[in-house]
Formats: C-alpha cells, sequence, structure tokens
C-alpha cells in the first residue's frame, strides 16, 4: 500500500480524498494556488505546494506543476478528484512515464470515455443503448443550426470533452442553437482545454439516472445501484439521491449490466460512472461515463457502506476487490443537497466574499439517521470566483425516502452561512414541494416548478402564524433585556407594553402576552423556547409545531430562515404600526439607464457599440463567473451611448458595463 498520495486537486473534494487516506494510515499532499494558500484542504494535508496563480489554467491544470510537486514530496500516487486533470489522458500518461500510480482508470480508458463522441460509438458497439444524434465534430455557429435543424429540436449541445453541466446548452431553436454552440465551446476552452462540440437529440420528459461501478486491475467489475440526478439547473447538479424513486429492480439490474458491459469494452478498472437518460416509460439511453469520482457519490457510500475513495486507492496499488456483485446490498435512502454559492432570489447569480459564519448542522449518526457535510471552506475562509460555486455537500441518510428528506430538511434549517449569498433556502423549498416529496421528477423539475425564479417556498397560513408567534416572543425578550439594563443604569423600573403589532407582508396581528406564550387576533398559541437575544438560531415548539429558524435582527424585528423561506416578521408598538400607512414605498434604486454588472466576473465579451440600437432581449455582453458564462441581454429597445468595459476586465457586482440613452 502507498505511504503518500498527492491529491491534485482543491476544496471539498481533496479533503473528502485525505480523510479517507489518513484513515487507511497513509500520508497526503495538498496542492495549491495563489487564491488557495489558506484553504482548508492546505490546513489538513500533512504537507502542501505551491503550484502557481489563481487561475485554474495557470495552476491545477498545468501537469508539469504538478510533477514538481510529486518530486518534491515523494509522493507515490496521486488522486485527481473530479474536474481538472482528473479526466485527462496526457495527465495519467504523464504520471505513469514518471512512475506515479495514477488513482484513477488507465489512460486509455480515459480517452474513450472522456470523449462524448467516442464513448457513444463505443457504447454502441457494446449492446448499450444511445441516444440520436449528430456524432461528428461541428466547426462553426451555422453547422451547429444546420445539424440540429436535421436532428430536430429541442437538441443538446454538448462539450466533447466535458463535465459537470460545463459546456452544455438545451436549444429549441435556431438563435438558441447558433448562441448555446459559442457559449458551449467558450465554457469548454475555458473549462477543459477542449472545444470540441456535438449535438444530440435532448429526450423531452427525462431523467437523469447514472450506475456506480467499480473495478480493479484483475478484470473484476461490479455496479453498486443508481444515483438520482434529476434536479438540475442549467445542467447543474443541485440534489442527487440514491436509489432513484423511479426505477423498478428489472431497470436497476438492466441499466447496471449495460454500464459494466461498456466499462468491460475499454478495460475499465477504478471508480466510475455510466450516466443514462430514462424516459416515462423507463427506457434508458446512455449519455456518457465520467473515467472519474463523481461529485454525489456519498449517496451510494451510505446506501452500500463502500467507501469509494478507500476502493479506488486499494484497485490503483493493485488489490483485489473483496466484493461480488451479489453482495452488493442497497440499505435505505440517501440525499445530498449542493450547497452553493449563488443568490437564488437574483435569479441565481454566483456570490463571493468572505464566510463571515460558517455553522453547518452536527455530523452524527442517531436514531437511524446520518448528517453528513463534507466541504473544503470554514468560517472566515473566502470564496474566490476562480472556481467553482460548491461550499458543501449536505448529505443525509436514513430508512427510507420520506425520513430522509424530513431529515434534510431539518439539516438544511441548522445550516448558517454569512457573508456570502448561498442557496440553502432554495434547497429547503425543494425538499418541501409536494412534487419532489413523490418523486415525481424530470430534470426539467427547476423550470416547471419555478419558471419566474424563486422567491421563498410558500408559507401556510399555520407557519405564518407561528412564526409571528415566535417573532412576538423574541422582540419582547430583547425589549425586556433593553429595559432590565436601562433599570441598572437609571434605577428608574419600567416594563414595556406587551401588545404589539407584528406584521408579516401585508398580513398585521394584534399582539399580547399569555401565560404560556402569545394571543394573536385573540387566539391563544403556546410558544416553547430558548431562545436569547444574540442567538443565531432559535428552536422553537408552538402549539406543539416544532421549528428551526437561522435569526437576522432587524430594527423593528426579526428576519427567520427556515423551511426554503426567508420571512421578515416585523413587530412594533399599535402606534408605530398606526403610523405606517403614511411610509413611503421602498425603490431598488436601479437605473433603467444602465447595464450593471450583477456578479463579480470577467467579462467574456462585449456585443454592442456606442451608437447602436438595441432590440429587448438582444445579447449585450457575456461575464464568465465560477466557470460558467452567463449572458446579459437588454430588457427593452435602446440605444447605446456608452461602453465602459472590455473583453478580459474583471468586474465587482454594480459596476457599470454600458450606458443606454
Amino acid at each position: 500500500m502507498f505511504k503518500k498520495i498527492l491529491i491534485a486537486n482543491r476544496g471539498e473534494i481533496a479533503c473528502r480524498v485525505i480523510r479517507s487516506a489518513r484513515a487507511m494510515g497513509i500520508k497526503t499532499v495538498a496542492v495549491y494556488s495563489d487564491a488557495d494558500a489558506l484553504a482548508l484542504h492546505v490546513r489538513e494535508a500533512d504537507e502542501a505546494v505551491h503550484i502557481g496563480g489563481a487561475p485554474a489554467s495557470e495552476s491545477y491544470l498545468v501537469i508539469d506543476k504538478i510533477l514538481d510537486a510529486i518530486k518534491q514530496t515523494g509522493a507515490e500516487a496521486v488522486h485527481p478528484g473530479y474536474g481538472f486533470l482528473s479526466e485527462n489522458r496526457a495527465f495519467a500518461e504523464a504520471l505513469d512515464k514518471a512512475g506515479v500510480a495514477f488513482i484513477g482508470p488507465p489512460a486509455g480508458a480515459i480517452e474513450a470515455m472522456g470523449d462524448k463522441i467516442t464513448s457513444k460509438k463505443l457504447a454502441a458497439e457494446a449492446g448499450v443503448t444511445t441516444v440520436p444524434g449528430y456524432m461528428g465534430l461541428i466547426e462553426d455557429a451555422d453547422e451547429a443550426v444546420k445539424i440540429a435543424g436535421q436532428i430536430g429540436y429541442p437538441v443538446m449541445i454538448k462539450a466533447s470533452a466535458g463535465g459537470g453541466g460545463k459546456g452544455m446548452r438545451v436549444a429549441y431553436n435556431d438563435q438558441e442553437a447558433r448562441e448555446g454552440f459559442q457559449s458551449s465551446k467558450n465554457e469548454a476552452a475555458s473549462s477543459f482545454g477542449d472545444d470540441r462540440i456535438f449535438i444530440e437529440k435532448f429526450v423531452t420528459q427525462p431523467r437523469h439516472i447514472e450506475i456506480q461501478i467499480l473495478g480493479d486491475k484483475h478484470g473484476n467489475l461490479i455496479y453498486l445501484g443508481e444515483r438520482e440526478c434529476s434536479i438540475q439547473r442549467r445542467n447543474q447538479k443541485v440534489i442527487e439521491e440514491a436509489p432513484s424513486p423511479f426505477l423498478d429492480a428489472k431497470t436497476r439490474k438492466a441499466m447496471g449490466e449495460q454500464a459494466v458491459a461498456l466499462a468491460k469494452a475499454v478495460d475499465y478498472c477504478s471508480a466510475g460512472t455510466v450516466e443514462f437518460i430514462v424516459d416515462g416509460e423507463r427506457n434508458f439511453y446512455f449519455l456518457e461515463m465520467n473515467t472519474r469520482l463523481q461529485v454525489e457519490h456519498p449517496v451510494t457510500e451510505l446506501i452500500t457502506g463502500v467507501d469509494l475513495v478507500e476502493q479506488m486507492i486499494k484497485v490503483a496499488a493493485g488489490e483485489k476487490l473483496t466484493l461480488q456483485q451479489k453482495d452488493v446490498k442497497l440499505e435505505g435512502w440517501a440525499m445530498e443537497s449542493r450547497v452553493y454559492a449563488e443568490d437564488p432570489y437574483r435569479g441565481f447569480l454566483p456570490s463571493t466574499g468572505r464566510l463571515s459564519y460558517y455553522r453547518p448542522p452536527e455530523e452524527q449518526v442517531a436514531n437511524g439517521i446520518t448528517v453528513r457535510n463534507d466541504t473544503g471552506v470554514y468560517e472566515g475562509g473566502e470564496i474566490s470566483l476562480f472556481y467553482d460555486p460548491m461550499i458543501a455537500k449536505l448529505i443525509t441518510h436514513a430508512p427510507d425516502r420520506t425520513q430522509a428528506i424530513d431529515a434534510m430538511s431539518q439539516a438544511l434549517d441548522g445550516f448558517r452561512i454569512d457573508g456570502i449569498r448561498h442557496n440553502i433556502d432554495f434547497l429547503g423549498a425543494i425538499m418541501g414541494h409536494q412534487r419532489f416529496r413523490d418523486g415525481n421528477l424530470t430534470t426539467a423539475f427547476i423550470d416547471e416548478e419555478y419558471p419566474e425564479g424563486f422567491a421563498g417556498a410558500p408559507v401556510s397560513a399555520s407557519r405564518e402564524k407561528a412564526l409571528a408567534a415566535l417573532g412576538y416572543v423574541m422582540m419582547r425578550r430583547r425589549l425586556l433585556r433593553a429595559t432590565q439594563t436601562s433599570h441598572i443604569l437609571s434605577n428608574h423600573e419600567y416594563q414595556p407594553n406587551p401588545q404589539m403589532a407584528v406584521q408579516i407582508g401585508e398580513t398585521v396581528f394584534s399582539a399580547d402576552e399569555t401565560d404560556d406564550g402569545v394571543a394573536l387576533d385573540g387566539t391563544a398559541l403556546s410558544v416553547a423556547t430558548d431562545w436569547l437575544p444574540g442567538d443565531l438560531f432559535a428552536e422553537a415548539e408552538i402549539d406543539g409545531q416544532f421549528m428551526k429558524v437561522s435569526v437576522d435582527a432587524m430594527a423593528e424585528g426579526y428576519c427567520l430562515t427556515g423551511g426554503g423561506a426567508m420571512i421578515e416578521v416585523q413587530v412594533r408598538s399599535m402606534a408605530a404600526q398606526a403610523l405606517m400607512v403614511h411610509m413611503p414605498e421602498k425603490t431598488d434604486g436601479v437605473s433603467d439607464k444602465e447595464l450593471i454588472c450583477p456578479m463579480p466576473g470577467v467579462v467574456v465579451s462585449v456585443a454592442v457599440a456606442e451608437g447602436d440600437a438595441v432590440k429587448a432581449g438582444q445579447p449585450l455582453a457575456v461575464v464568465e463567473a465560477m466557470k460558467m458564462e452567463n449572458i446579459l441581454r437588454a430588457e427593452k429597445d435602446v440605444t447605446i451611448a456608452k461602453v465602459l468595459c472590455a473583453q478580459g476586465d474583471k468586474l465587482a457586482v454594480d459596476d457599470v458595463m454600458i450606458e443606454f440613452e
């Protein structure tokens, strides 16, 4: 077995590999860029080597710098994680030439399966069902439009070397095919150094279901069940679970056997994933094979009890699998939520900055419920615009799907992140969505259920009253503490009037104290909570209903966040409430004479010039943030007065990019 391995990656996956290596008694080496000098994976590894500038093209993607780090530290093997060089044949070959083990599949399998065009041809030869499409390389946008028309819309435009949702677009017409081709090409070049593009038919009402495989160097190959990955936004997975609520035993077996057949066709070993698209009749079609560990691997680990990273290391060291197919048992249900640095209330725009608070729920195994949090950040650390926006992966495991969802909901309510925006509310809203709970999923779930964007989960009347009661009790405690302090200073006794108004949105309650809680509009609610002013969370039982919310103080009341919604509970005197009708309405302060940058990022291109007349919906500029391109469009017909940015400019949020007449 290896004594020391190097992890050619960063963030949560580097920390994940370190955890398994440490359990196996193996020392680890981290590599880091300028932006990651203080990163968690650098702290946790036994050694760390600086490899270059913040952009991945200057550090994590430079093979020679990884090889130099290996020489400096004497590492015997390299785990590539996912992304970066994990599916790069040249990297695997360079390691082999240097006499260093690659903790992954053979270079030939990486080349065959990492290239989506070649992999589809091989899959067809191996008897695996594939999606109709054009497997040749596409030279330009005109050719892309022509091919898309021949296949028939909708089509999926994909990067041949892609993965993780990068370089992927769905087009429903010629204009979207043209724009999608160029964006996919740009993202592919930026993320993988390979801008080849192909097009295939987009299957309507699709589910994204993948099979985890595991093989050794002695010809043994097994599959470890499936993962449902249908909850996606912009082809980026958001929530994954195992097993799938849709598959039956017969389909699971057929998909697993096809996945193994494909792996055997390329002499595969190590962990890998064969991805399928599945329609409403359980017909399945091969999408691609990822010749690496997947982001969502923890859900498979929790239902099978198999540490996939440990198995990858053992396979790379030449050991045989101790598991046979008959030994694989799927126990319980696992759910994974990807916590991203993005603002769901502002169109999921990327968010960067320092984590002033990072308080994840406690990792534990209790009463049949497992809570696990895989992360690469810490409180006080920084989220950079140079890398993927993932902050953490929150995973729960329970005896059945409903319990796994409920455990996830509770864990999300106990997850506090301040300093940047994040998608925890959105994840919580999905957990409470009845369609999700019913297992009625497709890859279009988010587009169909949130067509106008996300504004928080709907709040029932009973929960609204419970939040109002809790907010009132919290405000009373705050006022009483203040008056007690005032009494100490002035030696004057004073009790604030217990009758107050509580406002949530347009609803206003009259609130007063009772012996065991609050009376809202004359209706008594019992309230039991240990919350004290300054606590970040409040746990309460209100008329037998338990809730946990994150707490942010406001001038008059609190913002209480939980259950997928951020609710402002305004608590003020009855006299002040009576005067609220005279308060002017707030405006957002945004001028319609400017295009401002909605996120920190780099300008990829500017599509207009001074004096241009622009129609509503026309692209103005493209900004790349966290490895994804974002097209900024005109909201109405305008004329360009001044262009204030250029390709390559680094912009902050609210920087003015273009002025309109």
